[in-house]
């Protein structure tokens, strides 16, 4: 059976208060700090994956929950200005949208704060049987902000899966520093592509920060699915538990790094769907993320699919090794 979406992205959306860069401590005390630029925008890792998929030409279906305040009216129709349908958004009749902070320094680091809101009351209810049975691939983002959704994850993908979908997951960090990954192997059961950053990465396979990354990426690997880590500055990593493949992307003076890894996560999906090998999708991930950083906030800068094909030829080709 044909699908009618491409891709249904499930998981957190909100607006992001950026602002930055800030070059100094955060002052408390009743203190004031200026900063060169703010902006109001839409954020998420989810939401951000999902308008990123979109840009590069998917038809793409949003499900989860806001709450019935200015704020979720705002993710909304951020969502539906960028061509994502939001047929499936939830409105909580009770429970705030998510807000969330970031401030950024001029190194490129961040500092996020986030209030919850609907993030912990969203649920399997929350996304459509007849979705993740129409969907050609289902895509999962901020496993440890969402509790109830993440318990729920297995269920939804093995549901995915019999409609003939294949899937992803990015887990994000876990704002509790605990990596508790009990319930998450059932989750990577039936999961093709884990989609972590190289912090995350090296906390779920258990090792320390500096650990090395391809080793992490192995266990990881050893599940049973690939693993596309990003790496920042120095690109990504792919792994399929018996070799590594390595892309160094494409050089970039970003202005804000806010959703870059959500973009990389768009450009990686949409690419597998359109047929591209893993490496292809590895490098045009990692020219989509280095793209994505050329404006503040995690939607502006985010490119088209021609955009990244255009930049392919100053990346370097992927390289593999053992």
């Amino acid at each position: 059976m044909p699908h009618t979406f491409d891709l249904l992205v499930i998981g957190d959306a909100n607006p992001d208060i950026v602002l930055g860069p800030l070059d100094a401590p955060l002052a408390f005390g009743q203190r004031e700090q200026l900063v060169d630029t703010g902006l109001l925008t839409l954020g998420g890792s989810a939401a951000i994956m999902a308008c990123g998929a979109a840009r590069l030409g998917l038809k793409v279906a949003f499900a989860g929950r806001v709450g019935d305040d200015e704020a979720g009216r705002f993710v909304t129709a951020a969502l539906a200005a960028r061509g994502v349908d939001t047929g499936a958004v939830q409105v909580d009749p009770a429970l705030s949208t998510p807000l969330t902070v970031v401030v950024t320094r001029g190194d490129g680091d961040r500092t996020i704060l986030t209030a919850p809101g609907t993030l912990a009351a969203t649920g399997a209810d929350d996304v459509p049987e007849a979705l993740l049975r129409d969907s050609r691939h289902v895509h999962a983002a901020s496993y440890f902000l969402l509790p109830k959704l993440a318990e729920a994850l297995p269920a939804l993908f093995r549901t995915a899966h019999a409609g003939g979908a294949t899937t992803s997951l990015d887990t994000n960090d876990d704002p509790a520093g605990k990596w508790d990954t009990g319930g998450l192997e059932a989750a990577l059961a039936v999961t093709d592509y884990l989609l972590p950053n190289a912090r995350e990465a090296r906390a779920l396979a258990g090792l320390p920060e500096d650990a090395p990354l391809d080793e992490a990426a192995r266990r990881l690997a050893l599940r049973g699915l690939l693993v596309a880590v990003k790496d920042g500055a120095d690109g990504a990593l792919l792994h399929d538990g018996r070799a590594a493949l390595r892309t160094r992307g494409i050089p970039a003076e970003p202005l804000d790094t806010v959703g870059a890894g959500d973009s990389f996560d768009a450009g990686f999906v949409a690419a597998v769907l359109s047929g591209r090998s893993t490496a292809d999708a590895l490098e045009l991930a990692s020219v989509c993320g280095a793209l994505s950083t050329r404006a503040y906030g995690g939607t502006p800068a985010q490119p088209t699919w021609d955009e990244a094909q255009g930049a392919l030829p100053a990346a370097p080709r992927p390289q593999t090794y053992a």
